[in-house]
């Protein structure tokens, strides 16, 4: 019995995309080009990145591709970062992690447990050298949680509360006023 499938993932990955572009949302426009320090990405490059991050993994699993090399997934890197760059203005961010993220959810929840199951290899010098098509998946939403902590972070230091602890603290209300 599975208890964790592709229905239950892509439910998770669209809570994970939600709470992002409510992030996304809160951040002011002229905030996007901020940097908590001068090497990390900018809110914008940041959001580009989650916004077209989950594409590539459609086309691999999409395509059965059962072994990635070094010149594949450079030439990823390099469509990924022409696509992060036409994402420039808040609005086609936002309807970029909005759709990019539909279009993954619904990849996702279309892939069957034998695909799901199915393995990818990758170059010897990458550890682990391979991982189910699951696990490769669950990565994107871990991805993206990773992202997350970070424009959370950057939340306050532009002197916002971020919405998801916002909310804890209204529940958290709620039960002492109780």
């Amino acid at each position: 019995m599975t208890y964790y499938g592709p229905t239950q993932l892509a439910d998770s990955f669209r809570m994970v995309r939600k709470n992002t572009i409510a992030i996304a949302e809160e951040i002011p426009d002229e905030k996007y080009n901020y940097k908590a320090t001068p090497e990390v990405m900018s809110v914008a490059e940041m959001l580009a990145h989650l916004a077209v991050t989950p594409a590539w993994q459609i086309e691999v699993h999409s395509r059965k591709v059962a072994q990635i090399d070094f010149e594949m997934f450079a030439a990823h890197r390099q469509r990924a970062e022409i696509e992060q760059k036409a994402l420039r203005e808040k609005p086609e961010i936002l309807r970029a992690l909005t759709d990019g993220g539909e279009a993954f959810a619904r990849f996702v929840e279309s892939l069957d447990a034998a695909t799901l199951a199915g393995v990818v290899t990758f170059p010897p010098a990458v550890q682990p050298a391979s991982k189910t098509r699951f696990e490769m998946l669950l990565g994107v939403k871990e991805h993206e949680m990773h992202h997350r902590a970070q424009l959370m972070l950057i939340q306050r230091l532009l002197g916002q509360v971020p919405p998801l602890t916002r909310r804890r603290q209204q529940m958290q209300a709620q039960a002492a006023s109780r």
